[in-house]
């Protein structure tokens, strides 16, 4: 059964600053190690919908996914199509300025061909989740260098 990961990374700007970098979904390629292209359809707001490319590794493989939360300088969520994970990425404020979580939420369990396909090119569940992980701590790390240098 999948699990949520959960990161987190306090970041010495104001959630407005970190907002404007985690925001912009055309740059995600630059931070998160797993994106190589997320391109929104559109003005972003709850409904609209993304066309990605991933990668684990040397695998690429192609995803969609919707908005489904959009709260500016708070959060935002988008679910993948594919397997109904939702991603989050929630800002808090602090003293010293924000602190950012990425999550991924697995709410009705992975479907039976993502999870064949996890076990067969993706090394697994246990091995995909922990990719997941490292990236997302990279993905973190490379925001908070952006929105700190902004």
């Amino acid at each position: 059964m999948p699990n949520t990961l959960e990161t987190t990374v306090d970041i010495s700007a104001a959630p407005e600053r970190v907002w404007a970098v985690v925001s912009d979904l055309k740059r995600m390629p630059e931070f998160s190690p797993n994106t190589v292209r997320m391109v929104p359809l559109g003005t972003l707001g709850p409904g609209t919908w993304t066309v990605n490319l991933n990668r684990d590794g040397r695998r690429y493989y192609p995803t969609t996914s919707r908005i489904v939360r959009f709260e500016p300088n708070r959060t935002f969520a988008f679910r993948m199509n594919e397997n109904a994970t939702v991603w989050s990425f929630t800002l808090e404020p602090t003293e010293s300025g924000t602190r950012l979580t990425e999550r991924r939420d697995v709410p009705n369990g992975v479907r039976k061909p993502i999870r064949l396909l996890i076990d067969k090119f993706l090394g697994g569940e246990q091995q995909f989740e922990s990719n997941l992980v490292h990236g997302m701590n990279e993905t973190l790390g490379k925001i908070k260098t952006a929105a700190e240098r902004s």
